[in-house]
C-alpha cells in the first residue's frame, strides 16, 4: 500500500545502500565518455553490466542494514532508468541498437512519467518498484552487450542478434508488464483520493 508523502520514511540520505546508489550514478557519464570520447566499447560495456547488474544491491543493503529512506527510494528506480535511457539512445545513435527497440522503451518512460506526474499531483510518492520491473530492467541490460557483440563481430551476429532479440522482446515485455502494474495501483490510489469520505450517522 502507498502512502501519503508526509507519512513516508525519512530522508536518511547519507547511507551505505544510497552511496552504492550514487556510485552506480557517476558511472553514467563514465560509460558515455567511454563509448563516445574515446569508442573503448569493451569498457564502456563493462561500466553499464556493473552499474546496471547491481541494482540490487542498494535494495538489498537497505532492507538488510535497515536503512530505507525516501532519498533511496526516489534515487534508486531514477537510476536504473537513467542507466537504460541513456545506454539505448547512446547505443542507437552509434548504430548498435535497432531504433525500434529504442522506440519500444521510450514510449514506455512516457507512460510511466506521466504516472509519476499524476501521482505526485495528489500527493502520493512514486510506487514502490515491483519485482517484475526489476526483473524486466535486468534482462534488458543483458539483452545490451548481445546486440553490441552483434554489431561489432561479424561472426558472431548469425546467434548473437537473434539472442539479442529474444532477450529483447522478453525484457520489453516484462517492462510493460511492470508499468501495466504500476498504472493499475495509480488508479486505483488516485480514484481513492477523489472518492467522498462516508459520513456516519449521528
Amino acid at each position: 500500500m502507498n502512502t501519503k508523502t508526509s507519512a513516508a520514511a525519512p530522508w536518511n540520505v547519507w547511507t551505505w545502500p544510497n552511496l552504492v546508489t550514487m556510485i552506480r550514478f557517476a558511472g553514467i557519464p563514465v560509460f558515455c565518455y567511454l563509448l563516445i570520447a574515446t569508442h573503448h566499447y569493451i569498457a564502456a560495456l563493462v561500466v553499464l553490466a556493473v552499474g546496471g547488474g547491481t541494482d540490487w544491491v542498494d535494495g538489498f543493503l537497505a532492507r538488510r542494514l535497515g536503512q530505507v529512506s525516501r532519498f533511496g527510494r526516489l534515487l534508486d528506480p531514477l537510476v536504473d532508468r537513467l542507466y537504460i535511457l541513456v545506454a539505448v539512445v547512446v547505443l542507437t545513435g552509434v548504430g548498435l541498437l535497432p531504433w525500434q527497440f529504442t522506440s519500444v522503451l521510450l514510449v514506455r518512460e512516457v507512460v510511466m512519467a506521466a504516472t509519476v506526474l499524476a501521482l505526485r499531483w495528489r500527493g502520493y510518492e512514486a510506487l514502490q518498484v515491483h519485482y517484475v520491473g526489476k526483473t524486466a530492467t535486468f534482462v534488458i541490460f543483458a539483452s545490451f552487450p548481445v546486440f553490441v557483440l552483434a554489431g561489432l563481430h561479424n561472426a558472431a551476429e548469425v546467434w548473437a542478434r537473434p539472442l539479442g532479440w529474444a532477450l529483447a522482446w522478453w525484457g520489453i515485455t516484462l517492462y510493460w508488464l511492470s508499468a501495466a502494474i504500476y498504472i493499475v495501483q495509480a488508479v486505483g490510489l488516485l480514484r481513492a483520493a477523489r472518492a467522498p469520505t462516508p459520513t456516519g450517522r449521528p
